[in-house]
């Protein structure tokens, strides 16, 4: 699929980022799909296979669990993958809109470009609430996604944009990574659970093309102390983002082991929990920052004491 590219500089030429807009509209038109024409097409969740590959899940890396329970783990935590990307695009799409205003009555190629991206977040947000209301119809009765999307994105949207457009720059580069490196190569995984995130791959790859542009429209409005409290709001965001990880990591691990059929030790039982939260930070904190495309447009916005700053505050997460 043709995709468009990243901005390569912080302050582009109007004409240039006219030209970014106006593909993405473009590449909007071309993948739009339907959830139950194109996606789920009358199908359900097939339980005898993987959702979350191992690369994402961790679940290969716990020797005690046979093939059955690594298989039922990363069940669980692709449900929660999927609540969790729910979630992250109600404040998304909340913040689209916001931004999306300030070309309402100027450039009407940003607009549109900027209403698609909220329309296809709308979108998607009915797609996860799918996916867990057919996984919750084949999965024991249990399962609790603790955190409320509202509540969330209300914290969120608390914090300056910059911070806000930074993170969701974050979020749609680690999608495309995810859904690239580790969901299409395995051939293991329930095939429409991977269907899914691949019809969402195909409209978040111009979202993040979308999300740096709007991110760096609005850095240069910032002077050095403005950038230096965003800063500051980022590292705040990241923190509240795994206070959300470690409390799902926590009831999806005593999830798994209250239905997995047996009784496990107090050591693999710690030894799962440790796991699931490890998995969590890789996928939702870790393998966004390590994205070079996301990396790179960071380090063209801050200095090096922030990024030191940054750095230490991802320390004890990522070790």
């Amino acid at each position: 699929m043709n995709t468009t590219q990243a901005p390569a500089q912080t302050h582009m030429p109007s004409a240039a980022r006219a030209g970014l807009y106006a593909r993405c509209i473009d590449i909007s038109k071309r993948v739009r799909w339907d959830i139950d024409r194109d996606v789920i097409r009358g199908r359900r969740f097939d339980f005898s296979k993987k959702f979350l590959p191992d690369g994402l899940s961790h679940v290969d890396r716990m020797e005690f669990l046979d093939a059955g329970e690594q298989r039922l783990l990363s069940q669980i935590q692709g449900r929660t993958y999927a609540n969790l990307f729910g979630l992250a695009e109600r404040f998304i799409g909340a913040k689209v809109l916001e931004v999306g205003r300030e070309h309402a009555l100027g450039d009407q190629t940003a607009m549109e470009a900027l209403v698609r991206f909220a329309d296809e977040e709308l979108k998607h947000q009915e797609l996860f609430r799918r996916v867990e209301t057919m996984t919750a119809a084949e999965m024991p009765e249990g399962y609790q996604f603790l955190a409320d999307p509202n509540a969330v994105a209300g914290v969120v949207l608390g914090k300056s944009t910059w911070a806000v457009l930074a993170l969701t720059c974050n979020i749609e580069f680690f999608t495309q990574a995810h859904y690239r490196a580790s969901i299409e190569p395995d051939a293991g995984l329930s095939d429409l659970w991977k269907d899914v995130f691949l019809f969402h791959w195909r409209e978040e790859s111009q979202h993040a093309v979308l999300d740096e542009l709007e991110w760096m429209r609005e850095d240069a409005k910032l002077g050095p102390a403005e950038r230096d409290r965003a800063v500051d709001d980022l590292i705040e965001l990241v923190a509240a983002v795994d206070g959300i990880l470690m409390d799902q990591a926590w009831a999806d691990a005593g999830y798994f082991l209250s239905i997995a059929g047996r009784r496990f030790s107090p050591q693999e039982a710690t030894r799962v929990r440790a796991c699931v939260l490890g998995a969590y930070r890789w996928q939702f904190i870790g393998s966004g920052i390590e994205e070079p495309r996301f990396s790179a447009a960071l380090n063209r916005v801050i200095d090096q004491a922030q990024a030191q700053r940054i750095a230490a505050a991802l320390e004890p997460i990522l070790q």
